[in-house]
């Protein structure tokens, strides 16, 4: 730049220096300790797989950061990804206006994973949103309470209540087993594919497709009526039940890793055990499940 004079001038051009960004961009390599490429850190992490940006610094980390690595003969990262800006309540976040969120106090009065969780809903990942305390209440009760966390305190409650907590494997399996286990294997794949290209608010909605078809197979299938007549047949909805709940966790463990571990702790499911290579529909372990508490308390508005 040439319109202030602090900074390294440039050879044969004293009116320009090097400005900030030279220094700034290489504190993604020093903290891995860089110039050794051989220790762990470097080995493990570079380069980036996914560098995540604002978008009004876009230029100076998808041109210059890049031609500074290529002329020190450094790979760049693998991909870029620029993410948009939150309004609040439809206005600008400024200083001057005064109607800056505080992240503690938003945190402290709806949760730190509930907050998580409605960024990367309520609009496409790398677009502009608005941030309103009604729209985060309606999210929150409507996707993590009345559907995620009331499938997981009803069953979990139930089986406790009626299983002496125990639920078998199942021995068999109907039509409408199979369609709602094929309907999960689908919408993972799918959950995959957003997940890679970082369409986060499509992979949660890939999610919740899940649940509320789930929360219907319950009501369909009704366990409460089944324990009257055929305990076997309960003993399978629940067993798919709570398979189809392990399943949406562990799909849910990078945006609420909090809560999603409640929920796990509730099926006592292994921590070893709680990631994508545990991700079979049609898991062959009986559930010996823990007295649930609400995860989601409802938010009043």
């Amino acid at each position: 730049r040439k319109t202030f004079s602090w900074g390294i001038k440039v050879p044969n051009d004293e009116a320009h220096v090097v400005y900030v960004w030279l220094d700034a961009l290489t504190n993604y390599l020093s903290s891995l300790k860089y110039p050794d490429k051989n220790n762990e850190l470097y080995r493990n992490f570079w380069p980036a797989d996914l560098h995540i940006i604002g978008k009004d610094i876009l230029r100076f980390h998808a041109i210059y950061w890049p031609a500074f690595l290529m002329a020190a003969d450094i790979e760049p990262p693998k991909k870029i990804f620029a993410h948009g800006w939150w309004t609040n309540e439809g206005q600008k976040i400024s200083k001057s206006i005064g109607n800056v969120i505080d992240p503690y106090d938003i945190i402290n009065k709806y949760g730190l994973d509930q907050i998580r969780f409605f960024l990367f809903r309520e609009v496409p990942f790398g677009n502009d949103g608005d941030f309103s305390k009604n729209a985060i209440a309606n999210r929150i009760n409507a996707d993590l309470s009345n559907n995620y966390g009331n499938l997981v305190q009803r069953i979990c409650l139930f089986a406790v209540k009626n299983c002496n907590s125990l639920v078998d494997v199942s021995k068999k399996y109907t039509d409408s087993d199979n369609e709602l286990l094929k309907f999960c294997e689908f919408n993972f794949s799918n959950y995959s594919n957003y997940m890679e290209y970082q369409q986060i608010d499509k992979a949660l909605k890939s999610i919740f497709e899940i649940l509320s078809k789930t929360n219907s197979y319950v009501d369909e299938q009704a366990p409460w009526e089944l324990k009257k007549t055929n305990a076997n047949r309960m003993n399978d909805v629940l067993f798919i039940t709570l398979n189809i709940i392990k399943f949406t966790s562990l799909m849910l463990l990078p945006i609420i890793p909090k809560s999603a571990n409640k929920a796990l702790d509730i099926l006592n499911i292994n921590l070893n055990e709680r990631n994508f290579s545990f991700m079979n529909i049609k898991n062959q372990n009986k559930f010996q499940i823990l007295n649930p508490k609400p995860i989601f308390p409802r938010i009043d508005k």
